[in-house]
């Protein structure tokens, strides 16, 4: 039994968006995600931190789901900038029940434990953003998710993941880092970045946390282990 985080999954099954336009590092990245995943066992857990299907509604989502659902180990599954698709947990829920998805569940507005461990988890923020008028209102809100779910913990050790980075060269979200500090997580994993931005990423021990890039394309697509 052991605990995994991988960000950026990008499946796109029933829609048209090749991941290899984006450059040589994507090529057959759904068979290497098949073949990493087989290593895995069925009382594993993998974070699935963002950017998990191009699908813009449950319809078009659900072969990348049934694909997700037929790897090995538990899944559980944030929200990313991509992710269309995303819908109340109650749909979500729903939608995972009545199409058979037994091993995906959702890290959102909520806490999953590991062992010893509290698992929690939000999206975040990120500068891309800060163009847009409601910069302001959906930190805050996102701020608000982290913290509802860091609340969940009750005491235990927490891990946190996020699909942004709340760090990274040239910038930082003080809002996001301000409650992972106060809060005592230990590790925090994140994806988003890609290509040539990942030598961007700030990883290791900062304000007491300790950081991971998470995206597929940086792991070559193989989860990234956590613990055991």
């Amino acid at each position: 039994m052991a605990l995994y985080a991988i960000g950026d999954l990008h499946l796109g099954l029933s829609v048209d968006k090749p991941m290899d336009v984006f450059g040589p590092g994507w090529e057959n990245h759904v068979q290497r995600l098949q073949d990493a995943f087989s290593k895995l066992h069925d009382d594993d857990v993998t974070v699935l931190c963002g950017d998990t299907s191009w699908g813009i509604d449950f319809q078009e989502s659900l072969a990348d789901f049934q694909f997700i659902d037929a790897l090995p180990g538990r899944k559980l599954i944030l929200k990313g900038n991509h992710d269309y698709w995303w819908n109340t947990a109650a749909k979500m829920k729903r939608f995972f029940a009545e199409n058979g998805l037994t091993t995906i569940d959702i890290l959102h507005n909520n806490c999953h434990t590991y062992g010893d461990y509290a698992l929690c988890g939000t999206r975040g923020w990120f500068f891309e953003e800060d163009q847009k008028p409601h910069n302001e209102k959906v930190l805050n809100r996102e701020v608000g998710r982290l913290e509802a779910s860091l609340k969940l913990a009750e005491g235990r050790p927490i891990l946190a993941f996020l699909h942004y980075p709340p760090l990274y060269e040239g910038y930082r979200c003080p809002e996001i880092l301000k409650k992972l500090e106060e809060y005592g997580v230990e590790r925090c994993f994140y994806g988003h970045l890609h290509g040539v931005t990942h030598r961007r990423a700030i990883q290791g021990s900062f304000g007491g946390v300790d950081y991971s890039l998470v995206s597929a394309d940086y792991l070559r697509f193989e989860p990234k282990k956590i613990c055991e």
